[in-house]
């Protein structure tokens, strides 16, 4: 099942790293955002499908912008991406709303997997 996707997280090369793992997967990547401002603004402007969130950004942090993107849609798919040692963080946001979460260093089939449960 392919989905549009927004992309956020504050490195450009870990957009990258997801971007690469999704097209591959047949998910058409149709946004990007580097921080939790942009991300709630894109996810306005593009209505994606799914969005993979980081949990540690600038301006406004991932849960933060999880909170502000449930309140817009209460259906949307969100899949986080979390350093390690954020376990907290990490069930707080499942907590939030989101469907599942990866950690880094993403591995692809792991990305697919979490975006395919959460397009289930």
């Amino acid at each position: 099942m392919m989905a549009r996707v927004l992309v956020v997280d504050d490195a450009a090369f870990m957009r990258k790293m997801l971007t690469d793992a999704l097209s591959n997967g047949g998910h058409e990547v149709v946004g990007e955002a580097g921080n939790g401002v942009e991300a709630i603004q894109r996810f306005q402007e593009l209505r994606p499908e799914l969005i993979t969130l980081d949990i540690t950004m600038p301006e406004k942090d991932g849960l933060e912008a999880l909170r502000e993107i449930m309140a817009i849609d209460p259906s949307a798919k969100v899949v986080m991406c979390s350093a390690l040692g954020q376990e907290a963080k990490v069930l707080e946001s499942i907590k939030l709303g989101a469907k599942d979460f990866v950690v880094k260093p993403f591995q692809a089939d792991r990305v697919l997997d979490a975006v395919g449960k959460a397009l289930a």
